[in-house]
């Protein structure tokens, strides 16, 4: 027996999703790739959201039996609205995964997790054969950290020990990251605390060096992953 008046049946996106009708050209282009029987890993974040209607519109025109394995809460609720089973890693491996990103340098080195999924994100990578990073061209930039500071997930008790190991990494900034719409910090899918640390200049050794605190459980740093980018100009790639 199906809910009556499902809450879930009435949620969209919430905020205005910035840059829209260059994500949908990207939606329209990852949706494109769907095939009958996929499971897709999928990230977070607007552009995500967006590919997410598009797959779900052919999947009605087409009848095509899919699965997504999701990484946060809100996609998971809209494979819910838009009818697509969602399934985990226990169970299914990834045929391929899609995910958005906050900046993109020309070394396909990313920062990621501006909506607090990094880890389940970065497991959903790395179980993957296939990602595309799906992007529209603000996320692009020459070095990367000039937009977005690295997001750092912590253990909570562990806050002030990681906060000092941070300090001598010498960022140029530390700041936990507080919530909007609630009271307090802003919690993780995972239950932790986002400290958001901002460096003048991001060493390929910077990822490894973060993870290898105590008290931190991920970072937002993706670098030397295999990844393909997908965006509105090019289709792939810079």
């Amino acid at each position: 027996m199906k809910w009556n008046n499902n809450i879930i049946n009435s949620l969209d996106w919430g905020k205005t999703i910035a840059r829209k009708e260059e994500k949908e050209n990207v939606a329209r282009r990852i949706a494109a790739m769907v095939k009958d029987g996929d499971v897709l890993g999928v990230g977070s974040g607007s552009t995500s959201y967006l590919a997410l209607l598009a797959i779900a519109e052919r999947a009605r025109n087409e009848n095509l039996h899919i699965k997504a394995i999701p990484t946060s809460l809100e996609i998971t609720m809209a494979c819910t609205r838009l009818g697509i089973p969602v399934t985990n890693l226990e169970e299914y491996r990834p045929d391929w995964t899609f995910d958005g990103a906050d900046e993109i340098d020309p070394h396909l080195r990313l920062i990621k997790g501006r909506g607090g999924a990094m880890f389940k994100e970065k497991l959903l990578i790395n179980s993957s054969p296939k990602t595309y990073i799906i992007a529209d061209s603000s996320k692009m930039v020459s070095r990367l950290g000039m937009n977005f500071p690295i997001p750092v997930e912590v253990f909570p008790q562990a806050l002030t020990y990681v906060g000092q190991a941070l300090r001598e990494l010498l960022p140029a900034a530390i700041h936990l990251r507080m919530a909007e719409g609630k009271d307090g910090p802003v919690i993780t899918e995972n239950g932790n605390l986002i400290v958001d640390v901002w460096f003048d200049a991001i060493p390929d050794s910077a990822e490894v060096a973060l993870k290898s605190i105590t008290g931190v459980i991920e970072s937002g740093l993706f670098i030397g992953y295999a990844v393909e980018i997908v965006n509105a100009e090019s289709g792939a790639g810079f």
